[in-house]
């Protein structure tokens, strides 16, 4: 019978300060903290000391965003995460016991190029703030939403996307495409796609699932980041995320959902086989 339930934390970071550590840290804290649920989780700097966990010490695994180009650079790091990836799938494959993993912004643009299900690229302009999220018709029944609007709010932050999906990569690879996107009515552009279904046991997203209002309240009423958002994108925008940042429909409802979804589904799986 499995006691502990082991999570392993991919660090993509790369030594730059963020928010998206805490928070994730904080949801696995109270996910571990439930009744019936005991374990621990391990954090590996992927991008700085090239850490990696292995498949076989750990149950669940959640790789976060991070600052810098997704696509490859040559460090030695990506080919350690590329081959990370590739052994969930082929130990999934063959095994009873599963291995969870979520992908989270830069991981997810990482391991989306890495399978070939579609082109990443430079966006034209920094996507920054609470935006709004579309489901397509497969994510209208995907269970990780369940509780959320059909169009939901989350904080996006990214100089990168993930356009024009490879769709017989994505059938061959049994993989759905959840959602793309705000709608743009004045801009020509292709909408980018925000999350996937990978497999059973992979689920990713291009926006962050895990931030929290309150932290990111704290973090943007600091005078030096106000002072930068406004001056990078006006302080219209700057009021209109911290208005968005306080409505309980918004984040703090998307934080509460997606990420405790997957990890107890994840618990609920790894305790039906031990």
């Amino acid at each position: 019978m499995k006691e502990d339930i082991k999570i392993a934390i991919l660090d993509m970071y790369n030594g730059f300060a963020n928010e998206g550590m805490r928070c994730i840290k904080m949801l696995c804290g109270e996910f571990l903290a439930q009744e019936g649920i005991k374990g621990n989780y391990d954090i590996f700097d992927v991008r700085k000391k090239n850490e990696i966990p292995k498949i076989e010490d750990y149950d669940i695994f959640i790789s976060t965003g991070g600052p810098g180009n997704p696509l490859p650079e040559g460090h030695e790091w990506e080919a350690k995460f590329g081959n990370f990836l590739d052994q969930i799938f082929a130990y999934n494959q063959a095994n009873d016991n599963k291995k969870y993993l979520f992908l989270i912004c830069h991981s997810f643009q990482v391991a989306s190029h890495h399978l070939q299900l579609g082109y990443i690229c430079k966006r034209r302009s920094t996507s920054f703030g609470v935006m709004p999220i579309h489901r397509t018709s497969d994510g209208e029944t995907e269970p990780f939403f369940n509780g959320l609007p059909e169009i939901f709010y989350a904080v996006d932050s990214r100089d990168y996307q993930m356009i024009q999906p490879n769709w017989q990569k994505i059938n061959d690879f049994g993989a759905k495409v959840l959602c793309l996107e705000k709608i743009r009515e004045y801009v020509p552009l292709e909408r980018a796609i925000m999350a996937i279904r990978f497999s059973e046991e992979v689920f990713g997203t291009q926006f962050h699932p895990e931030a929290d209002a309150e932290g990111m309240l704290r973090y943007f009423k600091q005078e030096e980041k106000m002072i930068a958002v406004i001056s990078e994108h006006g302080s219209d925008k700057y009021e209109q995320m911290i208005d968005h940042l306080d409505d309980p429909d918004k984040i703090m409802l998307t934080e509460s959902i997606i990420i405790p979804s997957f990890l107890n589904h994840a618990a609920e799986q790894i305790l039906a086989v031990a």
